[in-house]
């Protein structure tokens, strides 16, 4: 099937190709930032800092 876009179909295209493009790039960010936030965790974590949540209720700092 084969659509005709008419005389806009090099903006129609072109507009979707860069909402594609904006999309993949904030995947790739988010991706980046997931690893290096896991690893800031781990450091802090070797280095002996806690997380808050891991603590229950009746623990105090």
């Amino acid at each position: 099937m084969i659509m005709s876009l008419g005389p806009y179909a090099p903006f129609i295209v072109t507009s979707y190709a860069a909402a594609a493009l904006v999309v993949v790039i904030l995947i790739g960010w988010i991706v980046l930032d997931y690893r290096s936030q896991t690893q800031r965790l781990r450091e802090l974590e070797r280095s002996g800092v806690t997380r808050r949540s891991s603590r229950s209720a009746t623990d105090r700092p």
